[in-house]
């Protein structure tokens, strides 16, 4: 999976500004996909030189002209074929499993205190998702095939947060047991 897809299904039907659609992708899309505004401009620029997606200049007055995105069939074609691909599970790359491998180089307080920093990280992102679900999902029985979907890539980030605060709350039990060795 590439930024370019994960744009092209954010954007789906819709006109978006670049700004417009980083605010949206960054509330959607930060359960399974994280980019700076600065990638997503980035990645726009590429879509509309490969005629993925098109963009149209709006006046506005008294600031600048704002310039809204939409998916072409190209764009739409590009998206379809890469649905049509199977895809591969991600691969781990934690800096802070590297740390806990390296630990004993420093005094345990240290690796404990990040751990639970770790931790307390994962608990802030946890309660944001839940938050979001009571608010947008508070009946998954009558939502929409595209809302079922949704709220599923926002299930797997709060199970994600779950599962981190579970592991940290191991590690710190484990690491802060009295050792004889």
């Amino acid at each position: 999976m590439s930024l370019a897809h994960t744009i092209l299904a954010t954007l789906g039907s819709e006109s978006y500004s670049g700004y417009d659609l980083w605010k949206k992708f960054s509330q959607t899309s930060k359960y399974y996909w994280q980019a700076t505004q600065q990638q997503i401009y980035r990645e726009l620029g590429k879509l509309e030189k490969e005629g993925a997606i098109i963009s149209e200049l709006i006046p506005q007055e008294g600031r600048p002209n704002k310039k809204l995105y939409r998916v072409t069939e190209e764009g739409i074609t590009k998206l379809k074929t890469w649905l049509l691909e199977p895809g591969e599970p991600m691969t781990i790359r934690e800096e802070l499993l590297v740390k806990v491998i390296a630990s004993e180089l420093v005094p345990k307080s240290v690796i404990l205190q990040e751990i639970e920093r770790h931790r307390q990280i994962h608990l802030q992102k946890l309660s944001e998702y839940k938050d979001i679900k009571q608010r947008e999902f508070p009946d998954t029985s009558q939502l929409s095939y595209r809302l079922k979907c949704l709220y599923l890539t926002l299930r797997c980030g709060i199970r994600y947060e779950t599962y981190r605060i579970d592991w940290c709350e191991e590690a710190i039990a484990l690491l802060s047991e009295e050792t004889n060795v």
